[in-house]
């Protein structure tokens, strides 16, 4: 009878590895969507070590390849959007990113992100070198429209930007 549990506990097993893997894509090209995680008083920014609580404007999270709960670090927090988009256009960790996520601010004040309205940064459009800052200065706002970056581009100027156009030397 341990036997036959042993079989059906492995089936299922295979089972849900197999539907976690038919939903979920890989690196020809796919991309695996992660839960977001929310942002905590304590969480520091896995780039500069700042508290991210302690700053307005769009945080950041992603997660990498390999990594699980139980190595007990699913997700890198970030405390801009600009801290993100530095540790993730560095080659070496740009190919070992899965998901990418950030905070929609069309949906959240700038000063208080929220954590339910989080967006597949692949997805959002940023506006580069506006008025509002973030943890380190000039950062990335986000939004899940087009129309809604134009908006806010407006209102505090800089560039409308896709994810694709998000390089190094928008940073600087």
């Amino acid at each position: 009878m341990d036997v036959m549990k042993f079989l059906s506990a492995l089936l299922t097993s295979l089972f849900v590895m197999f539907v976690f893997t038919a939903c979920s894509k890989n690196e020809e090209g796919h991309q695996t969507i992660h839960q977001a995680a929310a942002i905590e008083s304590a969480d520091e920014c896995h780039l500069c070590g700042m508290l991210i609580s302690h700053f307005d404007g769009p945080k950041g999270e992603l997660f990498r390849k390999g990594i699980t709960e139980a190595d007990g670090n699913k997700v890198h927090k970030f405390c801009s959007t600009r801290d993100m988009f530095s540790f993730y256009l560095d080659p070496e960790n740009k190919r070992n990113v899965t998901t990418m996520l950030v905070h929609d601010m069309s949906k959240s004040p700038w000063n208080a992100p929220n954590d339910n309205y989080f967006i597949d940064a692949k997805k959002a459009w940023f506006v580069a070198g506006s008025s509002q800052t973030g943890a380190m200065g000039e950062t990335l706002a986000s939004f899940s429209q087009q129309k809604d970056a134009q908006t806010f581009a407006n209102e505090f100027g800089g560039k409308v930007l896709s994810f694709k156009e998000v390089d190094l030397s928008v940073l600087m």
